[in-house]
Order: C-alpha cells, then sequence, then structure tokens
C-alpha cells in the first residue's frame, strides 16, 4: 500500500480488519473502525448485541458488558490503527498488552448500545506503543484508560 492510499483510508470495515489483527470470534470486539488518522487516532466501532458469550454469565437478568471486554475493544481500535500506520496488513502481527494505568469505568455498556472507542498514539516508536483510549455510547464516556502494548511481528517485516 502507498504512503498516500494510507493516508486517504479513513475506515476499514471487518473483512480488513481481520486481515490487519489476529482476533477473531469470540474474541473480536469490533465491527468497524473509522477516522483514521494514520500515526495518531481512530475510533473503533462495536455494535453491542445480546447474543455475545459474554453475557451469557455476565449477567443473565441484567446483561453488562464487561470493563475488560471494553478496554480489550479500545486494544483491538489501536492495533488496527498501528497496522495501518506500519503497513502490517496481510503480515500477520500479534499484539501484546504490556501495562494497563489510569482504567476507570463509569456507566454500563449493554445490549442495544453502540460503543465508540476513540483512541490516540501517545508514544509510537518500532514495536513498542502507548495509547489513550475513550469508550464513550451516545457522546457519553463510559470507559477510559491509558495504555501499552507490543507489536510482534514475524522476522524481517519491521
Amino acid at each position: 500500500m502507498t504512503e498516500d492510499a494510507q493516508t486517504d483510508l479513513l475506515s476499514v470495515d471487518l473483512a480488513m480488519i481481520q486481515r490487519m489483527i489476529p482476533h477473531r470470534y469470540p474474541f473480536l470486539f469490533i465491527d468497524k473502525v473509522r477516522d483514521i488518522k494514520v500515526g495518531e487516532s481512530a475510533v473503533g466501532i462495536k455494535n453491542v448485541t445480546y447474543n455475545e458469550p459474554h453475557f451469557q454469565g455476565h449477567f443473565p437478568a441484567k446483561p453488562i458488558m464487561p470493563g475488560v471486554t471494553i478496554i480489550e475493544a479500545m486494544a483491538q481500535t489501536s492495533a488496527v490503527l498501528v497496522s495501518q500506520t506500519l503497513d502490517l496488513i496481510d503480515k500477520n502481527p500479534l499484539v501484546y498488552f504490556m501495562t494497563m494505568d489510569k482504567g476507570r469505568f463509569r456507566a454500563m455498556v449493554v445490549p442495544g448500545d453502540v460503543l465508540e472507542l476513540h483512541v490516540r498514539v501517545i508514544r509510537g516508536r518500532g514495536k513498542i506503543w502507548k495509547f489513550w483510549g475513550e469508550g464513550r455510547v451516545e457522546g457519553n464516556v463510559v470507559a477510559e484508560a491509558e495504555y501499552t502494548a507490543m507489536i510482534d511481528l514475524p522476522k524481517g517485516v519491521l
């Protein structure tokens, strides 16, 4: 992909996400990523539905999306941003959480919500990247965190 194509790509659908990160059902928690600013920020979209596996036990009478799942969705959005930034499409990168700080959960996320995952790069160099993320529903912040991840690539890719 050329540099101009990277800059012009403002959103990616589920098929492209699967070419960018290794996550698959039932652990893929984003449906699309939009507003990609290469090397800077992106917005992931998660359409929360009752038929997701975690709602079987969290909680059957009052389904609430687990906070750790919201943070994971932020991280997956960040991984798509890094994949686009470093041109890692179809290069099978693995992404590992290293740290999470300043995590806060402010409101419940329930089936029927559209969860927007606003992420921005704090620092990105080579394989280690640090981000700030916010989960929002209808413009209200429901979760936030600062986190660091490592991109692991097959030899010779970066």
